[in-house]
């Protein structure tokens, strides 16, 4: 079976904040994924076309010959003062995606489509789902329950269903998704890609702290916590990050006000000690290479769509 994009398996290495950077995007994109980072893990709009450019030479832009398919997600979010000078930086380096979250896609089409790039719009809601939709997005990704950072709360079966009803284009469907058997679920379901994040994680190409990518091993679902007192948004957090912070998870304090401004500095943004993971995290092991976990989310998948078609043929001859 090929997939879209000439990928290996229909996977994003979604964009995690604090996590992300040139050398996960690359490994992903190298290993038959797309790879994919947030802008605002980095301080200035300079340093994300910094990113944008190792990546881009290392990968291609859009419309090179040969070029790897790679992401770059965009906050566009009206809190975020960064978003005209990271965008002059999109149309520099031309990725072949742009993912937005925490606003509306509009203010990205303009510049992406310009270059002939996809947009794919992060949503939570069927009413975000509408409102990309109208806005005329390539594609959606629906996140979903189980996800890490900010999550959703529809079963990813109710949310993928809902979405089809109105809405031909791509389907990327994320949350607590972490092995072949949940990407051949997701695509039975009727996704077109599934976005996972926790699962890179603990990669060695991750930026993740050594003491986050441990916690991620270490540690199952009943060790998360979903709170919107963090950022503002409900996220997924690490129980036990919260503890080594200070912080009693029974009595958290009320949510902040929701604030995504890329051009604050991350050494000094409240809670970067706090540590997100997704409910997928059962399925990590270890840490290590990202051709590595690929390569294990290839056989899973195989071993899947295998007792798919044995099931199939039971049917038949039923």
């Amino acid at each position: 079976m090929s997939f879209p994009l000439g990928l290996r398996l229909p996977v994003f290495a979604a964009p995690m904040f604090l996590v992300s950077g040139p050398e996960l995007v690359i490994a992903a994109s190298r290993a038959g994924i797309v790879g994919a980072f947030p802008n605002n893990n980095v301080r200035t709009s300079e340093e994300y076309g910094e990113w944008l450019g190792r990546i881009a030479e290392a990968l291609g832009s859009h419309g090179q010959p040969g070029a790897l398919p790679w992401a770059a997600n965009l906050i566009t979010h009206s809190t975020n003062t960064r978003l005209p000078t990271d965008l002059e930086q999109i149309a520099r380096w031309r990725p072949p995606i742009v993912i937005t979250s925490l606003g509306s896609p509009r203010p990205v089409m303009q510049t992406v489509r310009a270059y002939g790039g996809l947009v794919c719009a992060d949503v939570t809601t069927l009413r975000l789902a509408r409102k990309a939709a109208e806005a005329g997005v390539d594609g959606l990704v629906c996140v979903c329950s189980g996800a890490g950072g900010h999550t959703g709360q529809l079963s990813p079966f109710a949310f993928i269903s809902a979405v089809r009803r109105f809405f031909t284009g791509t389907i990327i469907a994320g949350g607590g998704i972490a092995d072949g058997w949940g990407i051949a679920g997701a695509l039975a379901a009727g996704a077109d890609f599934v976005y996972m994040g926790t699962r890179f994680l603990a990669t060695t190409e991750s930026l993740a702290a050594e003491g986050h990518k441990r916690m991620v091993v270490d540690c199952s679902a009943d060790d998360l916590l979903i709170s919107d007192a963090v950022t503002g948004t409900p996220a997924s957090w690490l129980v036990p990050s919260l503890v080594q912070c200070g912080l009693d998870p029974a009595q958290l304090p009320d949510a902040r006000q929701r604030v995504y401004d890329s051009g604050r500095s991350k050494e000094t943004r409240r809670w970067k000690d706090v540590w997100s993971a997704g409910q997928g995290l059962g399925a990590i092991d270890g840490i290590v290479p990202v051709a590595q976990v690929v390569a294990r989310l290839e056989e899973e998948w195989r071993a899947a769509c295998a007792r798919f078609a044995g099931l199939a043929a039971s049917a038949a001859q039923a």
